[in-house]
């Protein structure tokens, strides 16, 4: 039986929300009185945050008049020299305004969106605390990968998008700059990446702006203004003359900028390993840890419940094939039954409804990652629809893998039915309060649609030996990744170390191995989203199957963890209980 060995995939608007709370300042005139006080706040709070970068506001509103939001300035955000001071500043006042609120006065979802928020606070306050550790350009996930994604994204329902896109992409060579002083900074205090990292930032940049006149930016820019109405033929074609102007002035100069920047940074970083090799590592490490996984447990503590995990899910595969040994052959293909993506998913959103609440009615777009970012974008992620419109959904397919059809199906339930696209718009249409969806819970996305991939398995038609088999190894593979991820940037592990690790387990290709060390080395605390939040579902389910026995709903289990909306697993389990008692 062949192990799935995957790179797992990012969520991609969530991650260009680096400075969350800077824009805020103490409210005036507010009173700290009940219910309509804290609404007021919540509101203005959103308002102010969702206006300070306008990447964020188009893809959270698609009508930001009906939510009050009358006028804005265009900006892709700031990250001056002063900024993580000042968001440590500006997380202390929004933490003293919330606490002048009578949290009994509030009604139950407000205070779930209270609870949520100051535990969120918590979080960024002890990332803050270690000012120019977090890596913003780190290959897959940093800036200069996800922004020609998220521009391609970009919507156009009138002409005010156009004119708000094309001022963005006018401000890509200073916003680059900006981003460019920060790794300086970073440098200077000695916290640069290191030289292999910093070869693969500098090769994607290339690769953007390796061909500059057809840029595929150049091409979606024209197909998407056949989506606003009104528009002549005079005026569609000024608005791609000037996004042409602006690509070739702004944007592209923007990318070579960075690649001759950290050509000139190379040499500067004074780590090659993880992250507990820099000064107080450990510790930055743990909040980095807290932050993705949404649980406060410690490094130590989910490293030996990673290991537990594993080994129950290794016990399960040897049971399985001490009673069927041909197993051991199990293939990854569908034999044609689901041999197209879209009835992939089509038939996961219909046979999913006897575990998961009936989803509201919706539309969705499966859609294929451009070859000129492959290379160095996940093999597959869900754009966030918009909170006021969760009709709008698109999955992107990585095809730069020789996939199996096993593969893509549990790809889609984790990019769609029951994963992100489901999650998303269930949490939208149960009433997420809007400041909500600013607040990222990695542990809880992640975590919801690693949990559901796994459940996957028993819904593509497979004999229910060979699902299980697969289920469970592919968790035992996952935990490999997680606790990797702790080995290396808590307790230290360098090449020796993992390839000790890796070939406890039959895995023995250095080349491999290597490649699983470079994706842990580039995002601290990645694997802990998916792998962590995961098993802290599994452990929750598994509390109440043997609470409940066969009278366990799974419907309602789901349900009430829907209801609860991205937070972290202490609040998860209290309103579980509550919903699910």
């Amino acid at each position: 039986m062949k192990s799935l060995l995957k790179k797992y995939r990012i969520l991609v608007v969530s991650l260009l929300l680096l400075a969350l709370f800077l824009g805020f300042y103490c409210l005036p005139g507010l009173r700290k009185g009940g219910s309509k006080d804290f609404r007021a706040f919540c509101t203005t709070l959103f308002k102010n945050e969702v206006t300070d970068n306008t990447m964020n506001l188009h893809f959270t509103l698609k009508d930001p008049k009906a939510a009050g939001i009358d006028s804005y300035t265009v900006t892709l955000g700031s990250l001056s020299e002063n900024s993580p001071k000042d968001s440590g500043k500006a997380l202390e006042k929004l933490q003293k305004e919330l606490e002048g609120f009578s949290r009994r006065s509030l009604s139950r979802e407000e205070k779930l969106t209270y609870d949520v928020l100051s535990d969120n606070i918590s979080r960024q306050q002890a990332l803050k605390a270690f000012p120019y550790y977090e890596e913003i350009l780190s290959p897959s996930s940093g800036i200069t990968s996800q922004l020609p994604i998220l521009l391609a994204e970009y919507r156009f329902d009138r002409k005010q998008d156009i004119d708000d896109y094309l001022t963005l992409l006018s401000q890509m060579d200073t916003y680059f700059s900006e981003l460019l002083s920060y790794e300086k900074k970073k440098a200077d205090k000695g916290l640069f990446m290191s030289d292999d990292i910093c070869m693969k930032v500098i090769a994607g940049c290339e690769v953007f702006t390796g061909h500059p006149d057809d840029n595929f930016l150049i091409d979606t820019f024209a197909s998407r203004l056949g989506q606003v109405e009104g528009l002549s033929d005079a005026q569609k074609q000024d608005y791609i003359d000037r996004n042409k102007a602006v690509i070739a002035d702004h944007v592209i100069p923007a990318y070579s900028q960075m690649i001759s920047g950290l050509t000139a940074l190379m040499g500067s970083g004074r780590n090659d390993w993880g992250l507990c090799y820099y000064p107080k590592g450990k510790v930055y490490y743990e909040a980095v840890a807290a932050y993705a996984s949404g649980c406060d447990d410690g490094a130590e503590s989910l490293y030996q419940q990673i290991a537990q995990a594993r080994k129950e899910d290794l016990a399960v595969c040897a049971k399985i094939l001490d009673k069927d040994p041909s197993l051991s052959d199990s293939s990854e293909e569908l034999k044609g039954k689901y041999n197209d993506e879209t009835k992939m998913l089509s038939a996961l959103e219909n046979s999913i409804q006897k575990d998961f609440p009936a989803p509201p009615e919706t539309e969705w777009e499966i859609c294929h990652v451009d070859p000129s970012l492959s290379e160095y974008l996940a093999p597959a992620f869900y754009i966030t629809a918009p909170i006021d419109d969760y009709s709008y959904n698109r999955i992107y397919i990585n095809d730069a893998g020789d996939y199996s059809d096993l593969y893509y199906f549990t790809t889609l339930a984790h990019e769609g039915y029951p994963g992100h696209l489901y999650q998303t718009i269930q949490s939208y249409y149960y009433g997420l309060a809007p400041v909500r969806s600013l607040l990222n819970y990695p542990g809880y996305t992640e975590g919801w649609a690693t949990y559901v991939e796994m459940l996957s398995y028993y819904y593509a038609g497979l004999p229910r030996k060979e699902a299980s088999l697969l289920q469970h190894n592919q968790a035992a593979v996952l935990s490999l990744y997680a606790s990797s991820d702790i080995g290396i940037h808590y307790f230290g592990w360098k090449k020796a170390e993992m390839e000790k690790f890796w070939n406890m387990y039959g895995f023995t290709d250095s080349d491999t191995i290597e490649n699983i060390t470079d994706l842990i080395l580039e995002e601290p605390g990645n694997y802990l989203k998916y792998y962590v939040g995961y098993l802290k579902f599994r452990q929750l389910r598994e509390s109440y199957e043997q609470k409940y026995g066969d009278r366990f709903d799974a419907c309602a289990f789901h349900e009430a963890i829907l209801r609860t909306g991205p937070a972290p697993f202490s609040i998860v389990e209290k309103i579980v209980t509550e919903l699910y008692p």
